[in-house]
Protein backbone atom coordinates (compact mmCIF):
# COMPACT_ATOMS: atom_id res chain seq x y z
CA UNK A 1 0.00 0.00 0.00
CA UNK A 2 1.57 3.34 -0.90
CA UNK A 3 2.00 6.39 1.63
CA UNK A 4 -0.33 9.12 1.68
CA UNK A 5 1.75 12.32 1.26
CA UNK A 6 0.62 14.77 4.15
CA UNK A 7 1.52 18.31 2.79
CA UNK A 8 2.50 20.12 6.22
CA UNK A 9 2.12 23.40 5.59
CA UNK A 10 3.38 26.15 8.48
CA UNK A 11 4.85 29.27 9.59
CA UNK A 12 2.70 32.34 7.83
CA UNK A 13 1.71 35.75 8.13
CA UNK A 14 0.74 36.15 11.75
CA UNK A 15 2.49 37.21 15.05
CA UNK A 16 2.09 33.41 15.72
CA UNK A 17 4.74 32.39 13.60
CA UNK A 18 7.09 31.06 16.22
CA UNK A 19 4.44 29.03 17.77
CA UNK A 20 3.38 27.51 14.28
CA UNK A 21 6.83 26.27 13.63
CA UNK A 22 6.78 24.73 17.26
CA UNK A 23 3.14 22.59 16.36
CA UNK A 24 4.81 21.60 13.23
CA UNK A 25 7.68 20.13 14.62
CA UNK A 26 5.79 17.73 16.54
CA UNK A 27 3.36 16.73 14.10
CA UNK A 28 6.19 15.79 12.11
CA UNK A 29 7.86 14.25 14.52
CA UNK A 30 4.41 12.22 15.44
CA UNK A 31 4.10 11.52 11.74
CA UNK A 32 7.86 10.08 11.51
CA UNK A 33 6.35 7.75 14.78
CA UNK A 34 6.35 3.97 14.73
CA UNK A 35 2.67 3.34 13.38
CA UNK A 36 2.53 6.18 11.33
CA UNK A 37 5.70 6.18 9.43
CA UNK A 38 4.42 3.38 7.30
CA UNK A 39 1.27 5.31 6.32
CA UNK A 40 2.31 8.65 5.58
CA UNK A 41 4.94 10.68 3.77
CA UNK A 42 5.43 14.16 5.06
CA UNK A 43 6.03 16.75 2.62
CA UNK A 44 6.31 19.93 4.42
CA UNK A 45 5.62 23.93 3.01
CA UNK A 46 6.64 27.10 4.90
CA UNK A 47 4.99 29.89 4.35
CA UNK A 48 7.58 33.38 5.15
CA UNK A 49 6.40 36.02 7.20
CA UNK A 50 5.91 38.16 4.06
CA UNK A 51 3.10 34.99 2.70
CA UNK A 52 6.00 33.38 0.14
CA UNK A 53 5.66 29.83 -0.09
CA UNK A 54 9.24 27.97 -0.07
CA UNK A 55 9.75 24.39 -1.50
CA UNK A 56 10.04 21.39 1.17
CA UNK A 57 13.68 21.53 0.98
CA UNK A 58 13.98 25.36 2.65
CA UNK A 59 10.85 23.79 4.67
CA UNK A 60 12.79 21.12 6.34
CA UNK A 61 15.49 23.35 7.15
CA UNK A 62 13.39 25.08 9.64
CA UNK A 63 11.64 22.03 10.92
CA UNK A 64 15.28 20.85 11.79
CA UNK A 65 16.34 24.02 13.16
CA UNK A 66 13.27 25.30 14.73
CA UNK A 67 13.97 28.95 13.67
CA UNK A 68 11.69 30.99 11.34
CA UNK A 69 13.81 32.18 8.41
CA UNK A 70 14.76 35.56 7.69
CA UNK A 71 13.37 36.87 4.90
CA UNK A 72 15.15 39.74 2.44
CA UNK A 73 13.78 43.58 1.33
CA UNK A 74 12.88 41.61 -2.26
CA UNK A 75 8.93 41.79 -2.30
CA UNK A 76 6.96 38.20 -2.25
CA UNK A 77 6.47 36.31 -5.10
CA UNK A 78 2.95 35.42 -4.16
CA UNK A 79 0.97 32.80 -5.71
CA UNK A 80 3.74 30.54 -6.76
CA UNK A 81 3.43 27.44 -4.94
CA UNK A 82 6.28 25.18 -5.04
CA UNK A 83 5.91 22.16 -7.63
CA UNK A 84 5.63 19.69 -5.11
CA UNK A 85 2.35 21.10 -4.00
CA UNK A 86 0.16 19.16 -6.71
CA UNK A 87 2.05 15.65 -5.14
CA UNK A 88 -0.22 16.21 -1.75
CA UNK A 89 -2.84 13.62 -1.13
CA UNK A 90 -3.97 15.31 2.24
CA UNK A 91 -3.09 18.87 3.68
CA UNK A 92 -2.61 19.66 7.60
CA UNK A 93 -2.20 23.24 8.04
CA UNK A 94 -0.93 24.22 11.17
CA UNK A 95 -1.02 27.86 10.72
CA UNK A 96 -1.84 30.01 13.82
CA UNK A 97 -3.58 33.21 14.34
CA UNK A 98 -4.81 35.60 10.94
CA UNK A 99 -4.05 34.63 7.29
CA UNK A 100 -4.24 30.62 8.99
CA UNK A 101 -6.84 29.87 11.28
CA UNK A 102 -9.34 32.85 9.92
CA UNK A 103 -10.91 30.77 6.69
CA UNK A 104 -8.42 32.25 4.15
CA UNK A 105 -6.12 29.66 3.77
CA UNK A 106 -9.11 26.90 4.06
CA UNK A 107 -10.46 28.70 1.00
CA UNK A 108 -7.11 28.15 -0.97
CA UNK A 109 -6.62 24.50 0.19
CA UNK A 110 -10.61 23.88 -0.66
CA UNK A 111 -9.96 24.99 -4.67
CA UNK A 112 -7.33 23.01 -4.51
CA UNK A 113 -9.58 20.21 -4.14
CA UNK A 114 -7.37 17.89 -1.82
CA UNK A 115 -8.72 17.13 1.48
CA UNK A 116 -7.40 19.17 4.44
CA UNK A 117 -6.91 19.26 8.60
CA UNK A 118 -9.22 21.08 10.37
CA UNK A 119 -12.86 23.11 9.31
CA UNK A 120 -13.85 24.44 6.57
CA UNK A 121 -13.84 28.13 5.75
CA UNK A 122 -17.35 28.87 7.45
CA UNK A 123 -16.22 27.17 10.90
CA UNK A 124 -12.74 28.72 10.92
CA UNK A 125 -13.60 32.21 9.61
CA UNK A 126 -16.73 32.25 12.59
CA UNK A 127 -14.15 30.85 14.99
CA UNK A 128 -11.59 33.25 14.91
CA UNK A 129 -13.70 36.82 14.65
CA UNK A 130 -14.36 37.05 18.07
CA UNK A 131 -17.48 38.90 17.62
CA UNK A 132 -18.64 36.55 14.85
CA UNK A 133 -18.36 33.68 17.25
CA UNK A 134 -20.13 35.30 20.73
CA UNK A 135 -22.96 35.94 18.09
CA UNK A 136 -23.41 32.71 16.88
CA UNK A 137 -23.02 31.35 20.49
CA UNK A 138 -25.86 33.98 21.56
CA UNK A 139 -28.14 32.51 18.98
CA UNK A 140 -27.51 28.90 20.08
CA UNK A 141 -28.25 29.39 24.02
CA UNK A 142 -24.76 29.46 24.63
CA UNK A 143 -24.20 31.51 28.08
CA UNK A 144 -21.61 34.46 28.09
CA UNK A 145 -19.99 37.09 29.69
CA UNK A 146 -21.48 40.51 29.17
CA UNK A 147 -19.39 42.32 25.79
CA UNK A 148 -19.38 44.92 23.42
CA UNK A 149 -18.39 45.17 19.88
CA UNK A 150 -17.01 47.56 18.93
CA UNK A 151 -14.89 49.52 15.84
CA UNK A 152 -11.80 51.09 14.88
CA UNK A 153 -13.51 53.98 13.79
CA UNK A 154 -15.23 54.70 17.06
CA UNK A 155 -12.33 54.70 18.67
CA UNK A 156 -10.29 56.69 16.26
CA UNK A 157 -13.22 59.38 15.92
CA UNK A 158 -13.39 63.23 16.96
CA UNK A 159 -12.76 64.37 20.44
CA UNK A 160 -16.84 64.42 20.79
CA UNK A 161 -17.49 60.42 20.12
CA UNK A 162 -14.41 58.80 22.20
CA UNK A 163 -15.13 60.08 25.03
CA UNK A 164 -19.02 58.73 25.14
CA UNK A 165 -18.11 55.33 23.88
CA UNK A 166 -15.41 55.03 27.55
CA UNK A 167 -18.94 56.74 29.08
CA UNK A 168 -20.65 53.76 27.79
CA UNK A 169 -18.17 50.98 28.70
CA UNK A 170 -18.20 51.87 32.17
CA UNK A 171 -21.85 51.86 32.71
CA UNK A 172 -22.53 48.62 30.66
CA UNK A 173 -19.73 46.83 31.81
CA UNK A 174 -17.99 48.25 34.75
CA UNK A 175 -14.38 47.51 35.96
CA UNK A 176 -12.43 45.42 35.43
CA UNK A 177 -12.92 44.36 31.70
CA UNK A 178 -11.41 43.17 28.90
CA UNK A 179 -10.04 44.74 25.60
CA UNK A 180 -9.34 42.38 22.93
CA UNK A 181 -8.50 42.34 18.87
CA UNK A 182 -11.49 40.48 17.43
CA UNK A 183 -9.26 38.56 15.31
CA UNK A 184 -5.94 37.98 16.60
CA UNK A 185 -5.30 34.71 18.64
CA UNK A 186 -2.55 33.68 21.71
CA UNK A 187 -3.39 36.96 23.84
CA UNK A 188 -1.78 38.80 21.12
CA UNK A 189 -3.11 42.94 22.17
CA UNK A 190 -6.01 41.87 24.75
CA UNK A 191 -5.44 43.88 27.68
CA UNK A 192 -7.06 43.81 31.25
CA UNK A 193 -8.25 47.10 32.22
CA UNK A 194 -9.31 48.92 35.14
CA UNK A 195 -8.96 52.85 35.29
CA UNK A 196 -10.63 55.21 32.46
CA UNK A 197 -7.07 56.20 31.77
CA UNK A 198 -6.34 52.44 31.04
CA UNK A 199 -9.08 51.66 28.88
CA UNK A 200 -8.17 54.07 26.64
CA UNK A 201 -5.05 53.23 26.27
CA UNK A 202 -5.92 49.29 25.78
CA UNK A 203 -9.02 50.77 23.10
CA UNK A 204 -5.83 52.61 21.06
CA UNK A 205 -3.45 49.50 21.45
CA UNK A 206 -5.97 46.75 20.20
CA UNK A 207 -7.51 49.70 17.71
CA UNK A 208 -3.92 49.37 15.97
CA UNK A 209 -4.10 45.06 15.83
CA UNK A 210 -7.60 44.97 14.14
CA UNK A 211 -10.43 46.82 12.56
CA UNK A 212 -13.26 44.71 15.26
CA UNK A 213 -12.18 45.44 19.03
CA UNK A 214 -14.78 43.16 21.78
CA UNK A 215 -14.74 44.89 25.27
CA UNK A 216 -15.77 41.75 27.92
CA UNK A 217 -16.95 42.32 31.62
CA UNK A 218 -14.17 41.13 34.14
CA UNK A 219 -15.32 38.01 35.84
CA UNK A 220 -13.49 36.11 38.91
CA UNK A 221 -13.60 32.37 37.57
CA UNK A 222 -11.46 29.30 36.49
CA UNK A 223 -10.18 28.97 33.41
CA UNK A 224 -11.20 25.42 31.83
CA UNK A 225 -11.35 23.71 29.10
CA UNK A 226 -12.36 20.87 26.41
CA UNK A 227 -10.94 19.45 23.56
CA UNK A 228 -13.25 18.03 20.81
CA UNK A 229 -12.28 15.46 17.93
CA UNK A 230 -14.23 14.49 15.04
CA UNK A 231 -16.63 15.68 12.29
CA UNK A 232 -20.82 14.89 12.53
CA UNK A 233 -20.37 12.82 15.37
CA UNK A 234 -17.28 14.70 17.50
CA UNK A 235 -16.26 13.61 21.03
CA UNK A 236 -15.15 15.70 24.12
CA UNK A 237 -12.26 14.98 25.99
CA UNK A 238 -11.82 15.16 29.47
CA UNK A 239 -11.68 18.57 30.70
CA UNK A 240 -8.58 20.56 31.63
CA UNK A 241 -7.63 23.84 34.04
CA UNK A 242 -4.90 26.35 33.47
CA UNK A 243 -4.00 28.49 36.47
CA UNK A 244 -1.57 31.24 36.72
CA UNK A 245 -0.17 33.54 38.91
CA UNK A 246 -0.52 36.32 36.70
CA UNK A 247 -3.15 38.96 36.32
CA UNK A 248 -4.57 37.21 33.20
CA UNK A 249 -3.75 34.45 30.65
CA UNK A 250 -1.71 36.59 28.45
CA UNK A 251 0.78 36.26 25.94
CA UNK A 252 4.20 36.01 28.17
CA UNK A 253 2.51 33.79 30.45
CA UNK A 254 0.69 31.26 28.22
CA UNK A 255 4.31 30.83 26.11
CA UNK A 256 6.90 31.00 29.09
CA UNK A 257 7.44 27.90 30.78
CA UNK A 258 6.60 27.47 34.39
CA UNK A 259 4.20 30.63 34.27
CA UNK A 260 1.09 28.29 34.13
CA UNK A 261 0.21 25.37 35.49
CA UNK A 262 -2.34 23.00 33.62
CA UNK A 263 -4.71 20.38 35.54
CA UNK A 264 -5.88 17.11 34.29
CA UNK A 265 -8.73 16.63 34.67
CA UNK A 266 -9.68 19.75 36.03
CA UNK A 267 -9.93 19.42 40.04
CA UNK A 268 -13.98 20.12 39.57
CA UNK A 269 -17.38 18.72 40.46
CA UNK A 270 -18.00 15.78 37.90
CA UNK A 271 -21.28 17.31 37.32
CA UNK A 272 -19.59 20.93 35.80
CA UNK A 273 -17.10 18.79 33.50
CA UNK A 274 -20.35 17.28 31.99
CA UNK A 275 -21.65 20.15 31.74
CA UNK A 276 -18.62 21.46 30.27
CA UNK A 277 -17.96 18.68 28.18
CA UNK A 278 -21.98 19.21 26.81
CA UNK A 279 -21.50 22.88 25.95
CA UNK A 280 -18.47 22.32 23.94
CA UNK A 281 -19.81 20.06 21.76
CA UNK A 282 -22.75 22.97 21.25
CA UNK A 283 -20.04 25.04 20.66
CA UNK A 284 -18.32 22.57 18.27
CA UNK A 285 -21.87 22.32 16.20
CA UNK A 286 -22.73 25.71 16.32
CA UNK A 287 -20.30 27.32 13.75
CA UNK A 288 -20.02 24.07 12.52
CA UNK A 289 -16.05 23.25 12.73
CA UNK A 290 -14.75 19.54 11.87
CA UNK A 291 -11.77 17.84 12.45
CA UNK A 292 -10.56 19.46 16.10
CA UNK A 293 -11.28 22.32 18.41
CA UNK A 294 -10.35 23.35 22.18
CA UNK A 295 -13.06 25.09 23.63
CA UNK A 296 -12.67 27.56 26.83
CA UNK A 297 -15.05 28.43 29.42
CA UNK A 298 -15.47 30.17 32.86
CA UNK A 299 -16.44 28.04 35.88
CA UNK A 300 -17.92 30.58 38.10
CA UNK A 301 -17.56 28.44 41.53
CA UNK A 302 -19.55 30.96 43.65
CA UNK A 303 -22.83 30.27 41.53
CA UNK A 304 -22.08 27.30 39.79
CA UNK A 305 -22.06 29.15 36.43
CA UNK A 306 -20.14 27.74 33.39
CA UNK A 307 -20.13 30.65 30.48
CA UNK A 308 -18.54 29.54 27.06
CA UNK A 309 -15.26 32.40 26.73
CA UNK A 310 -14.36 30.99 22.93
CA UNK A 311 -13.16 28.03 20.19
CA UNK A 312 -9.53 27.90 18.66
CA UNK A 313 -10.46 25.71 15.70
CA UNK A 314 -6.75 25.62 15.02
CA UNK A 315 -5.42 25.48 18.94
CA UNK A 316 -1.37 24.91 19.43
CA UNK A 317 -0.35 21.58 18.94
CA UNK A 318 2.70 20.67 20.46
CA UNK A 319 3.06 17.53 22.98
CA UNK A 320 2.78 19.94 25.91
CA UNK A 321 -0.31 21.80 24.32
CA UNK A 322 -3.36 22.21 26.34
CA UNK A 323 -5.74 20.48 22.97
CA UNK A 324 -2.97 17.12 22.63
CA UNK A 325 -2.58 16.73 26.72
CA UNK A 326 -6.52 16.47 27.14
CA UNK A 327 -6.66 13.68 24.30
CA UNK A 328 -3.61 11.96 26.05
CA UNK A 329 -5.45 11.97 29.65
CA UNK A 330 -8.64 10.53 27.58
CA UNK A 331 -6.57 7.62 26.16
CA UNK A 332 -5.84 9.20 22.48
CA UNK A 333 -1.80 9.54 22.77
CA UNK A 334 -0.54 12.12 20.48
CA UNK A 335 1.08 10.10 17.49
CA UNK A 336 -3.01 8.72 17.38
CA UNK A 337 -3.97 11.85 17.76
CA UNK A 338 -2.71 13.21 14.43
CA UNK A 339 -3.33 10.00 12.50
CA UNK A 340 -6.99 10.40 13.73
CA UNK A 341 -6.75 14.18 12.21
CA UNK A 342 -5.50 12.95 8.48
CA UNK A 343 -8.41 10.39 8.75
CA UNK A 344 -10.92 12.83 9.55
CA UNK A 345 -9.66 14.89 6.69
CA UNK A 346 -9.49 12.43 4.31
CA UNK A 347 -13.25 11.55 5.32
CA UNK A 348 -15.11 14.68 4.82
CA UNK A 349 -13.16 14.66 1.76
CA UNK A 350 -12.92 18.30 -0.77
CA UNK A 351 -14.31 21.18 0.42
CA UNK A 352 -17.64 20.91 2.32
CA UNK A 353 -17.50 17.30 2.43
CA UNK A 354 -18.59 16.93 -1.30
Amino acid sequence: MSKQRVGLLFGGRSGEHEVSIKSARAIAFALSAEGNANKYEIIPFYIQKDGAWQTPEVAQQILDSGVALQIEGTKPKLWQFPSKAEEVDVWFPILHGPNGEDGTIQGLLTLMQVPFVGSSVLGSSAGMDKIAMKTVFAQAGLPQVKYMAINRSQIWSNPCVFPKLCDEIETTLGYPCFVKPANLGSSVGIAKVRTRQELEAALDSAASYDRRIIVEAGVVAREVECAVLGNDNPKASAVGEITFSSDFYDYETKYTEGRAEILIPAPIPEEIAREVQEKALQAFAAIDATGFARVDFFYVESTGEVLINEINTLPGFTSTSMYPQMWAYSGIPFTELVDNLIKLAQERGVGNGE
